[in-house]
């Protein structure tokens, strides 16, 4: 019993290690989730999730929604941003959405179209089977 719970910190840990790479010229349809850093150059189409930082480059473009620990963005996101703690606006960064995040760093150039909600504490970030587990859990109680 005690040793289950130890491998399965230990599996989460080797998964928050990893880290997914969308690169340039590369477009992707789709949801995407992980433990791990998230690194997109290319295009999604589709809500990018993490538990750990999403870095979304000068080339990239993203139609969705975007839920990371942190982030740090210097391409076009076309959806709502919800961040736990730290997110940054590159000077480049185009975010046509929402923002709902902890603390934010914008530099000078950033453009932002909508409304930002700071200080706010976020719901833990589910991934995957957490995530499902957690509905089915939601919907027995009610």
């Amino acid at each position: 019993m005690f040793n289950n719970n130890k491998d399965n910190r230990k599996q989460l840990e080797e998964l928050s290690n990893s880290s997914t790479i969308i690169g340039k010229g590369t477009s992707f349809k789709g949801n995407l989730e992980t433990f791990g850093n998230i690194r997109v150059e290319g295009n999604v189409i589709g809500n990018v999730k993490t538990k750990s930082k999403v870095a979304i480059g000068e080339s990239a473009f993203i139609e969705g929604n975007v839920v990371a620990q942190n982030a740090e963005i210097a391409g076009e996101v076309k959806g709502l941003l919800e961040i736990s703690e730290i997110l940054i606006l590159k000077s480049t960064a185009v975010v046509y959405g929402d923002i709902i995040t902890s603390r934010m760093i914008v530099e000078s150039g950033a453009t932002f179209n909508g409304q930002c909600k700071m200080g706010a504490t976020i719901k833990e970030i589910e991934i995957g089977e957490e995530a499902e587990e957690h509905g089915r859990t939601a919907e027995k109680s009610a």
